[in-house]
């Protein structure tokens, strides 16, 4: 499981690189989740905010990493719910638990941010943030959506490699891009309100594909990422139009 040698074939590198493109991929909806409810804090915080995520999100793969066997026991049904509507009872697992909790405070918080838009309850862009938030209160928040988002990446990262080193290294390679990149991906949500509304609605997507996969209902991702993609493209389209479309500009009219 931890074989320092495995570093010295060409296979192996294919594997990181693979895996780390996947950790990146998959932690794109942490980072849109971070930017959004880091934007609560005054201005000169959010960045110091959005570091603390992305570390804590680092600590708790290496963490789950590093517990694999715990991990893969998850599976295991902790308990049975006998629904009358299947033929054997519904095994609820410690995966079924947290995937359920993770994405039922997904959908809650999305739609509750895209309540306080569409109401206007946002403060004027004065560097002081909505009222209410604090740094303690948005790092528990990042913390319980840190902790799915991982358990979701750990748990694919163990299908693919069996390496625990090779893993680690690919979370870490993984995490720098998406520190050095998160600003910028922050300051193009915060400052577009229709993708940050279209990030928001794809955060409500990603929440209801765990609920479904608590209730043992497999989503492929690849349809929901497509998805997503598609509808980033269109919206992309869009912005370009808009800037180029001139304002029109009414000049009166002169009579001789």
């Amino acid at each position: 499981m931890y074989d320092f040698g495995a570093f010295a074939h060409a296979a192996t590198w294919v594997s990181l690189l693979t895996l780390t493109f996947m950790e990146i991929v998959l932690g794109i909806d942490n980072i849109i989740f971070i930017s959004i409810v880091v934007s609560r804090l005054p201005e000169s915080e959010q960045a110091r905010g959005r570091t603390i995520g992305l570390m804590l999100a680092l600590v708790f793969r290496i963490g789950l990493l590093l517990s694999i066997s715990w991990i893969v026991g998850l599976r295991d049904p902790l308990f049975d719910l006998p629904f009358p509507w299947l033929d054997v009872p519904f095994g609820v697992t410690g995966r079924d638990i947290i995937l359920m909790a993770g994405g039922l405070f997904l959908m809650y918080k999305s739609t509750t941010e895209i309540h306080t838009k569409l109401q206007g309850e946002e403060e004027h862009e004065d560097g002081a943030g909505r009222k209410g938030a604090t740094m303690a209160s948005i790092i528990l928040q990042i913390i319980i959506i840190d902790i799915v988002f991982s358990f979701d990446s750990i748990l694919t990262a163990v299908g693919l490699v069996d390496n625990v080193l090779v893993m680690i290294a690919a979370v870490i390679f993984a995490m720098g891009i998406m520190l050095a990149f998160s600003g910028a991906v922050a300051n193009f949500v915060n400052n577009n309100p229709t993708i940050k509304m279209l990030a928001l609605s794809f955060l409500i997507m990603i929440g209801f594909m765990l609920v479904m996969e608590a209730s043992h209902k497999e989503v492929e991702k690849g349809y929901l990422y497509f998805a997503m993609a598609f509808s980033l493209t269109v919206e992309m389209l869009n912005l370009r139009l808009r800037k180029k479309a001139k304002p029109v500009v009414l000049r009166d009219s002169q009579y001789d």
